[in-house]
């Protein structure tokens, strides 16, 4: 008989369901028109029903399947009763598949962490820009991040009433990332995409010693990775705190799996244990391809203002 798929691949591999699920729910809380919006700390930082029902979503069905992981979500919820219509139980078949790296076969439940961003890019989702928006899973192993999923509720939602709304993309390192077409940027281009929202001096500064052709200015750093992945743009570059960990866990896993590179503005990677702070205080810089061109020119006034 065929042994059994290692757990990381049954935990990828009912994320991607349980990323699916999310999705329509994101959908049918902006359908239903009461997007329910509350004020975290300001107005760049909202929280939704959405966020809400989807972390509540995703964390319940991932610990019912597998108790012994440490999840962390990037909204503080009350221990609600979970109702079952929230609890998504199946899993890609297509994931159970593919052969799990050598390096990964023996985890246990309670060494990985799952961070989960229910709702990343949620300015955005109020906002209508719809296309910014994902769902980030995860998944990390002696503080790396080693497999993600990022599913984006609303991709080619501008194709039309015929459409197929919505694509799930994952990744796992010694395995690669599917579910997308990689593709380089332009050689010679200097394209970079930046924050759309948490603009500031230090931000514009930084992608000013760059000297770039152009400047996508978007939100979601789900989506900012996706852009890199698919050759829309050269550097992701943010000189800025204000990125947590559940951001950069799962887009950092697929980055990786396709040969890229993100650290923070000084070029230290980031950790993902459970003990970790969860904010990215220093920053992120990523590329696709060329990491050291855009490292070597972030200015020290910007590395001095940026402490790790």
């Amino acid at each position: 008989s065929m042994a059994s798929p290692a757990l990381l691949m049954r935990v990828v591999a009912s994320a991607y369901s349980v990323a699916e699920k999310a999705a329509t729910i994101v959908r049918n809380v902006m359908a239903a028109g009461d997007l329910g919006i509350v004020e975290k700390t300001g107005a760049n930082d909202l929280q939704t029903k959405a966020d809400r029902l989807v972390q509540i979503s995703i964390c319940a069905s991932l610990a019912r399947k597998f108790p012994k992981v440490t999840i962390i979500g990037e909204e503080e919820l009350p221990a609600d009763e979970v109702t079952e219509e929230l609890i998504e139980d199946g899993h890609c078949e297509e994931i159970l598949k593919k052969t799990c790296p050598t390096q990964y076969t023996g985890i246990k439940e309670e060494e990985l962490v799952i961070w989960v961003d229910p709702l990343d890019g949620t300015k955005e989702y109020t906002e209508g820009l719809l296309d910014h928006v994902t769902v980030l899973i995860g998944i990390a192993y002696g503080g790396k991040a080693i497999a993600g999923v990022i599913n984006q509720p609303y991709y080619n939602y501008e194709a039309g009433a015929d459409a197929v709304l919505g694509r799930t993309i994952w990744g796992v390192l010694g395995i690669g990332a599917f579910g997308f077409q990689l593709t380089e940027a332009p050689p010679g281009k200097h394209i970079i995409i930046t924050t759309r929202s948490h603009s500031s001096a230090l931000v514009n500064d930084c992608i000013s010693a760059l000297n770039p052709d152009s400047v996508i200015r978007v939100g979601g750093a789900g989506n900012k990775i996706v852009q890199l992945i698919e050759g829309k743009a050269s550097a992701y570059v943010f000189a800025s705190p204000g990125c947590k960990k559940w951001d950069t866990c799962a887009p950092e896993a697929i980055l990786h799996a396709v040969g890229g590179k993100i650290t923070d503005i000084h070029g230290n990677s980031f950790q993902y244990n459970k003990e970790v702070k969860h904010m990215n205080s220093a920053g992120v810089l990523a590329t696709l391809r060329n990491y050291d061109y855009y490292a070597s020119r972030i200015p020290n006034t910007v590395k001095q203002s940026l402490v790790p």
